[in-house]
């Protein structure tokens, strides 16, 4: 068994690392993300597979993780000797054949390119890594680098720097990029304090949602009482719609793995868990492999890197309860009892798992660590705006067309997320909101677009960051129904311990239901307010007393949709089904019969080439006729 013991030890490993990266051959590399294996990668790679072999070409093929540009997925790297990184979009199987050929002849005659990599453009690495500069072949000069992509000009990858560009199951890869460099670092050259001091310096706030200080919570660790200390990673996301932390599972385990042994030493830690969902099998099939590979030579366990250091991890998973991915509810978890929260007076830094100190951070908290250690805190800390260094990462879904994870400076405006890097509305329709910070987030309207996106902003205009859930709204959102839909996720997922939650937000959900539904009453509307600011003050945990947030938002920046639900017995936007009624426009319809065959319930008539009209008697609102309709002639009121 090869166990690295030193610095040139890991030189070695990066060396051979560097060649995987780059390879003397042909190099195909697929990302198979869950996003991407959504899309079809699995089947790309199979089809590569047989091509490479049915061809006897002495090509690799080798899989990596996500860009972020799920809306384009799956995607294929090619990377050969002499030449950039060159992606390509919407990869099918049938596309394989012309793919290969055009790598055999040099051109790209068949499938163009969507980008290259010749540089480090957006990506961060701890060390250099030898992007390709130079003269480009005649048929790659066409093709843009990375950084001028829309999608990724406005990006810097820290957190997410090896997604997309190593292979998640090789560790020499890792180190090729600098990994476990920084680890080796602290162990032969910096004290704990040190190592501490740099986290304060750097203004690394948790990435989970808290945004708290990640320095200061492992100074009042290290310093509280105890010889047993735990640290603890967060991989429980369950916002709707996110999945940043998965992909960086998926990606880049490694970098997780280091930052967490890395904030070990520093406490005093000898003993670290990983907590991640069982809903995530790809991301704990790698961080297991992850974690083996990182035993096996030597970097956990006994005497890491040679030295006296001793810390190992272990991966539990969780089974799905969104409110374990509150701190002390996740440690109750892991001690095997039920995910309850308890009273935050008791501080989990000084009384955590097993009443003994224990630091949680979450994935991206840990992800940034390294990196921190490797450049410095002053260069991390000039990214961002005051207060808010850094990046953060973001899942970027609802109604856009650049659907993906995103990783943006802290302070950006939320325009340049939805518009530039996201490429705007799809259907041409207008821009009404963004939720942001998950279902216990609030709702930002168009007219805040220049918001800058970073923790403090957010939580003056009503919202929170949260662990970076973003979705966006077109003007079909009704908001009393989005306010409806997280509020029910909350009831479903409160943990019953406390009144205020328990009782508060049900009562909460019926009264939003009765608004959508036209039975809403003059006074709901207060109500709901005077109801919001009960269950923020009395609930335990941070799931209650921030789940007004999502109806308190929608009323403070939509307040005239609440009343023209209750007033007028109108959705403006044409969702709540029992405020709309269907008609068919006669100027439009060219009686087509499309509706007719699609209508569950008979609801439509007319005659072949005539006018055709809905009974709003039988008439369920399903949507199935607009759906059908090619010539825009259904009418929603």
């Amino acid at each position: 068994m090869k166990k690295f013991s030193s610095i040139e030890d890991l030189k070695k490993a990066g060396e051979k690392g560097a060649k995987s990266l780059f390879p003397s051959d042909v190099k195909i590399v697929v990302g198979m993300a869950t996003s991407g294996i959504a899309s079809g990668a699995d089947k790309v790679y199979e089809a590569l597979s047989v091509e490479i072999s049915k061809r006897q070409l002495p090509y690799i093929l080798s899989k990596t993780g996500s860009m972020g540009m799920d809306f384009i997925e799956p995607l294929v790297d090619v990377i050969e000797k002499g030449k950039p990184r060159v992606s390509y979009g919407k990869m099918t199987p049938k596309k394989v054949p012309q793919l290969i050929e055009q790598i055999v002849n040099g051109n790209v005659d068949h499938i163009k390119p969507i980008y290259r990599t010749d540089e480090e453009n957006t990506i961060i690495t701890q060390q250099k890594t030898p992007y390709l500069k130079g003269l480009l072949p005649g048929y790659l000069q066409d093709i843009p680098p990375m950084g001028e992509i829309p999608f990724y000009k406005k990006q810097i990858k820290i957190a997410t720097r090896n997604c997309g560009v190593i292979d998640p199951e090789n560790i020499e890869e890792y180190i090729a990029r600098g990994g476990y460099l920084s680890l080796q670092k602290v162990l032969t050259t910096m004290s704990a304090d040190e190592i501490i001091n740099d986290i304060i310096q750097s203004g690394l706030r948790g990435r989970g949602g808290g945004g708290f200080p990640t320095g200061v919570k492992w100074q009042s660790c290290r310093k509280a009482h105890g010889d047993i200390k735990y640290v603890i990673c967060n991989g429980d996301e369950g916002d709707p719609g996110a999945y940043m932390d998965r992909s960086i599972m998926e990606g880049d385990p490694h970098s997780v793995i280091e930052g967490m042994i890395i904030g070990a030493y520093a406490i005093g830690a000898h003993e670290g868990f990983i907590y991640v969902r069982n809903e995530y099998p790809l991301a704990v099939a790698n961080l297991a492999r992850a974690v083996e590979e990182a035993r096996y030579h030597g970097l956990l366990g006994e005497n890491i890197l040679g030295t006296s250091f001793n810390f190992d991890i272990k991966i539990s998973k969780g089974a799905g309860a969104f409110v374990c991915g509150e701190s002390t509810a996740l440690m109750a978890s892991l001690e095997g009892k039920a995910g309850e929260p308890r009273a935050k007076y008791i501080h989990t830094v000084e009384h955590g798992l097993w009443d003994r100190p224990s630091n949680l951070n979450n994935v991206e908290t840990w992800a940034n660590v390294p990196v921190i250690i490797a450049r410095g805190s002053k260069w991390f800390s000039s990214i961002g705006v005051p207060k808010n260094s850094g990046t953060k990462v973001f899942s970027l879904v609802g109604k856009v067309n650049h659907i993906g994870l995103v990783e943006v400076p802290m302070g950006i405006p939320l325009k340049d997320i939805v518009y530039d890097i996201g490429g705007g509305i799809p259907g041409g329709k207008k821009f009404k909101a963004v939720q942001t910070g998950g279902p216990s987030g609030g709702c930002i309207p168009a007219s805040m677009m220049d918001l800058p996106v970073d923790f403090d902003s957010l939580w003056e205009a009503g919202s929170m960051m949260g662990s970076g859930g973003m979705i966006v709204m077109d003007e079909k959102t009704c908001m009393v129904d989005l306010a409806s839909y997280f509020i029910d996720f909350l009831v479903f997922e409160s943990c019953g311990k406390c009144v205020p939650c328990r009782e508060g937000i049900r009562r909460m959900s019926e009264i939003l239901k009765d608004i959508c539904s036209g039975k809403g009453k003059v006074g709901d509307v207060e109500l709901l307010e005077k109801m919001a600011q009960a269950i923020a003050d009395g609930s335990l945990c941070a799931l209650g007393s921030s789940a007004p947030n999502p109806v308190l938002s929608t009323i403070k920046y939509f307040r005239e949709e609440y009343e023209a639900h209750i007033l007028d017995n109108r959705c403006p936007a044409g969702v709540c089904k029992a405020l709309i009624t269907y008609s068919i426009d006669p100027k439009k319809c060219t009686g087509c019969g499309l509706c007719v065959k699609v209508c569950p319930t008979q609801a439509i008539s007319g005659e072949k080439k005539k006018v055709h009209k809905i009974n709003n008697d039988k008439c369920t609102r399903c949507g199935a006729c607009m759906e059908s309709c090619k010539f825009e002639a259904i009418n929603v009121k």
